[in-house]
Formats: C-alpha cells, structure tokens, sequence
C-alpha cells in the first residue's frame, strides 16, 4: 500500500503529496485513539477494519486524482476521426442567421447571471441597411438615410458598401434635386471598385433631371452619358426614360429623338411614357409648343398606343402655356394628310415636323400660303375637334386653316372645349382627375357658366375640388377684368366649405383696377387672419402701374414697409419700370401734373429702397431676396441720378453757349 502511495504522490506532484501525507497523518490520529476501555491496545479484528478502512479513503481518493489528471490532458486523436460522423451525412443545411442568433440567445439565458458573456455586439448587414434607407426615403427623410449610410454603417459598424446601398441613396437625392451629393456618392461608389447598375445610371440621369441648376446638370448628364457610351453598356427602358427626362426639361428636342432612336435600335419598344417626356419637351417652348404637342399626340396614335391621363394632363397644359406658332406652317403640318407605308415610330418624320420642315416628297404648294390663311380661315367656335382629325388618315376633313388662335380659350377650342375633351377622354375609358379640372378651369372662358359645368363633373366622379380649383377659376375671371365674377366664386367657396387662402387673394388681386379696390383686398385678407406676400403685392403693383397711379403706388410702398413684406426681385422690376421717364419725353421743357407724381414717386422709392434692407434682414421672408440685391438697386438708382444731374448741367451749360 506504502509503494502504491508513493508512486501516486511522484506522479501528482507536490500538491498531490501534500494531499495523501495529511489525509495518512488523520487516520493514523483515529488509529492511537481507538483503544479498549481498560487502556490495552486493540484487537486484530479492529485493527483489520483500520487497515480496510484506510485503504478504502485512499482508493477513493486515487481514483479521482486519476479524473483530473485525464481531465488536464486532452485525449490523443488520430487523423480523420473527427469527420466520421460528417463523412455519412447527404445533405447539410445552411443555418440562418436568425437560428444562430436564437441558439446563442438560449445559451446566453443558461448561463449564470455572474458569468459575463464574451461574445460580441451583433453586427447588421448591409441588406439590413439598405431595407433601413429605402424606408426612410419613402418616408421623406433623405437626411437621416444618409446619416445611417455614412454614420452607422461606413464609420460605426465599418461595413463595406454594396452596390445597392449606393443605388438607393442616389436614387432619393435624385428626388430631391441633390445633384451635387447625388454624384459624390457615385464617385464613392467607383473608387470602392463597385460596378453601377442600371438603377445606379437611372437614379444618376433623374438627378439631373430634376435639378434646379439646370446649366450644371445638363453638364453632368453628358459627361455621364459619354461614359455609359465608352463603356458600351446596354440601357434598360427606365434609365432610357431618365435620359428622355432630362433632355426634356432642358428643351433640347434634337437629343429627345436621338434617345429614342436608341431605344429602338436596342429593341426597346415605346410606351405611353416615352411621349410623355416627348410632350414634356413641347411645354417648354412657348412659342410653338402647343403645335408640337399636337404632333407628338399623332405620332402617338399612329403607334398604335392609347393615352392615358397623364398625356392628356400635359396636353392640356400646352393648351394653356404654349402658343401654336405660324399658321400657315401649323395647317400645313396638322390638317393636311400625310401617307405612310408602315405604321409605328417614324422617327425621322417626327424630327423633321417638330423642326417645322416640310416633307421630302412634298412640294411648297401643299402648304397654305399667308394670303390664303388670312382670306380662308375657319373661326375657332366653329372648327371641329382637332384631336378626331388626329386619328383619321386623310387629314383635316376638308378645314383649310385654322382660325385666329390668341389665348388658352382659342387653343382648347381646337380639343373641342372643355365637354368635346372629357369626351374624348370617356371615349377612351379615362376618367378626369383634380388636376384635369384645375387645368380645363384654368383654361376655359371665365363665367359661372364654365364653374357650373366643372362642378358637374367633379360630382359625377365624385372628385372634391380644393382651394387650388377655385383659385385657377378666380385667377381666369380677374385676369378677364370681371372683378364680380371673381368675387363670386368666394360664395360657392363658403358653400362647399372650402377655406381660402393666400393664393386666393393674390388671384382676385389681378382683378383689382383702384385703389379702393386694392386697400379692401387688404383688409379683407387682415380680417380673415392672413398675411399679403410679396406676390400678392405684386399683382396690385403691376395693375398701379399700368394705369400711372403713382399715388396708389406710394400707399401699396407704405403698406409693405408696415406689414413687414420683403419685396421679391419681380417687384423691384415692376417698381423699375414704374420710376423710368416716359420716352422721348423732355423733362426741363415743361412741367405739369404727371411729371411732378413721377418725381414724387421716385423720390419716395430711393428712399423706401434703402430703408428696407435694415427692416428686411430680421425678415423670415428676407429669402426671397438677397439685401445685396436691393443695395445694388440703390446702387444703380444713385448712378442715374448723378446722371441726370449731369445731363442739367451739361443742358445748361450749352443753353448758355448758344445765347447771344
């Protein structure tokens, strides 16, 4: 037993000696005391129970240094054995991320609660930013998106980027007219080594698009468009429409038919959303761009494509902001007919009449000649609807010309009127929205006649016209001179619970001839608890103006430095205009009347103009113009009356040569 001892306390060392030596010292203690009551040592039966007892403590305590010794040293493995019980698997299944982060929740409740966890923070992946991004986006919060992006996800969390992170933050500038930020992140995008998408290059051309500095993004889009050329890549229709979008905006037609001849050389088919960025570039020429409407609507039809409401939306605007240019050259390209051997997208015609040249194959006798356009015109109540000679193949339907085509009124009679384009639009199972009426109100004859007419129709679909509705009807009634009218429609507002507002104001201010009407529109505004801004002060300026009443336009000065309105630069103009000279007119000849208010008006400008930068700069509406502006007006209204004092004495001086 001593040599079994021995050899366990070599093996366990020094503290395993320590151990058996105290436990051997205890149980040879038990072993003196237990002695017979009379003092003799005991018997050889107790001494055997001793002994066994004794060699029972130490194989106990023998087999649990031997547990801890096989538990200190790890077992020996062979080579293979571990990738037994995997070798037999035939399939493996990938766990999600959700089922680890469950697994280590479960270990995490098991352990103790003083036992600190070691494992990290979990860390988000980019998808999960990119789902975060988008939804903030959606919800109108650019700002805090980018802040993720480039806080939480780059500088936080140092995650790298995907394609699709950069995407939709360019995407959401974009939106929002953020060229500049728009393009840094493009940039970013190329230096990570990412390849952009085709969401990536659509995003990209839509921030141009809707970029407020139109220089600077017709400038980018071009280099980028350079660049998707050198690189050879195939567009998708959505980054074509972009593209069609952009050049649009910027009236540049040539590039509009150039983007669709791309489009269709790729095999890309067009769709009523390509004309609708067609009749977006028509809208913005002034001039003629109700005749290139007119165009592009029947290139449309010829496709074969039916419009939708969006269409007939924009065409309605042309109707109302553009002109229909020559005449004779419109008649020539709309009412005459025009054979074609195929149907579809003739692209070259379209660019040819959008241009106004005529057909290769026509001669100058098909157009209507000026004399003929001023002796055989149809008058416009009478001319039947342009959009039904648009579908028909053999042109105008014996029309000749069309008639004299001044105002909105004119043109939207051309369509049929307010009643022949609904109609239209029924025919093809459209039905008219807010905004249809609120263009056809803005563009119809002014009366009660027209309003009762839209009101009819807005509760046939059950539309709710708004503030915005009226204030086109108003706006139409007081730019005819019918100031009753206008007031009139107030009273179908109170009717239909519709509150006014300060556009309401400001459209019955271009109806407002006096100054008694003029200070009543004030007041009125003062009772109803609003606030006159600079545009509607302009509005009652330019009317002022118009009629010479310098005193009026002294009391509208006064009432804005009192009410705290910041002029905007189109009152400064009006002003300008109102303090000139009239022309060819000698002002040391005579004077009289008139040239003693235009001189007391401009006396009291100069004055109210530098007095109103300090007043302006506590202004919230100083944004609308800069008191650097208004300093610079005074700058220049200083510079002409050093002018005209020198031109006096430059009079007289010569006055005096020419004596005898």
């Amino acid at each position: 037993m001593l040599s079994t001892v021995a050899t366990l306390c070599y093996r366990n060392g020094a503290t395993k000696s320590v151990v058996i030596v105290a436990k051997l010292s205890r149980l040879a203690a038990v072993t003196k005391r237990t002695v017979s009551p009379d003092g003799a040592p005991p018997s050889p039966l107790v001494r055997l129970f001793l002994s066994r007892q004794i060699i029972r403590q130490l194989s106990l305590s023998v087999s649990a240094w031997q547990q801890d010794a096989e538990l200190a040293s790890p077992p020996e493995e062979n080579f293979g054995d571990l990738s037994a019980d995997i070798s037999s698997r035939r399939s493996f299944k990938k766990v999600s991320p959700e089922m680890l982060d469950l697994s280590y929740r479960e270990d995490e409740d098991d352990k103790k609660p003083e036992e600190p966890s070691r494992r990290p923070g979990r860390r988000n992946t980019t998808y999960w930013y990119f789902l975060q991004c988008k939804k903030l986006i959606k919800d109108g919060k650019l700002e805090e998106a980018l802040e993720l992006f480039e806080d939480n996800m780059l500088r936080g969390e140092r995650l790298q980027p995907e394609e699709y992170n950069f995407s939709v933050l360019i995407g959401g500038c974009g939106r929002a007219g953020h060229l500049k930020k728009a393009f840094k992140l493009y940039n970013d995008l190329k230096k990570r080594g990412l390849e952009a998408s085709d969401a990536t290059y659509t995003a990209l051309f839509n921030a141009c698009a809707e970029s407020p500095h139109r220089h600077v993004a017709t400038e980018q889009a071009l280099k980028l468009e350079q660049e998707v050329r050198r690189k050879n890549l195939t567009l998708n229709v959505a980054t074509y429409h972009a593209v069609l979008k952009m050049h649009a905006l910027s009236h540049n037609l040539h590039a509009c038919v150039h983007t669709i001849k791309e489009m269709l050389d790729v095999g890309h088919a067009v769709t009523q959303e390509t004309f609708h960025y067609l009749l977006m570039g028509c809208l913005k020429d002034k001039e003629q761009g109700f005749r290139m409407a007119l165009q592009v609507w029947r290139r449309m039809l010829k496709s074969g494509l039916v419009p939708n409401a969006k269409n007939y939306n924009l065409l309605l605007r042309t109707a109302r902001d553009c002109g229909i240019g020559d005449p004779a050259l419109a008649s020539s390209i709309l009412l005459q007919s025009h054979p074609e051997s195929r149907k579809g997208v003739d692209v070259d015609l379209l660019e040819r009449q959008l241009l106004g040249q005529p057909d290769a194959d026509r001669t100058q006798n098909n157009f209507v000649p000026h004399e003929l356009a001023e002796t055989a015109l149809v008058p416009v109540d009478f001319t039947p609807n342009l959009l039904d000679l648009l579908e028909r193949e053999a042109g105008g339907g014996g029309v000749v010309s069309f008639g004299v085509v001044e105002g909105a009124s004119d043109r939207l009679a051309l369509l049929g009127g307010g009643r022949g384009f609904l109609d239209k639009m029924a025919a093809g199972g459209l039905k008219p929205d807010l905004r249809t009426l609120t263009l056809l109100a803005d563009t119809m004859s002014p009366g009660l006649e027209s309003l009762e007419m839209l009101l009819k129709v807005a509760k046939e679909h059950g539309i709710k016209p708004d503030a915005a509705f009226f204030n086109s009807v108003i706006r139409r009634a007081a730019r005819s001179g019918d100031l009753d009218a206008a007031k009139a429609v107030l009273g179908v507002m109170r009717q239909r619970n519709v509150s006014v507002d300060v556009q309401t104001f400001g459209s019955l201010a271009l109806g407002c001839q006096t100054q008694k009407e003029g200070l009543e529109l004030l007041s009125h505004m003062e009772e109803a608890g609003l606030k006159p801004n600079a545009h509607v002060f302009s509005a009652l300026i330019g009317r002022a103006s118009r009629r010479l009443d310098y005193a009026y336009l002294k009391t509208l000065l006064k009432s804005m430095r009192d009410k705290g309105v910041w002029p905007n630069q189109v009152v400064i103009k009006q002003l300008e205009f109102a303090a000139q000279y009239p022309p060819n007119y000698d002002q040391y000849k005579s004077r009289n009347n008139y040239l003693l208010q235009i001189d007391g008006f401009r006396g009291y400008y100069e004055h109210w103009l530098r007095s109103m930068p300090a007043q302006g700069e506590q202004d919230p509406q100083s944004k609308a113009m800069s008191p650097a502006f208004v300093r610079n007006q005074a700058q220049m209204i200083e510079g002409r009356k050093k002018q005209r004092a020198a031109a006096r004495i430059k009079l007289s001086s010569k006055k005096k040569n020419t004596a005898p």
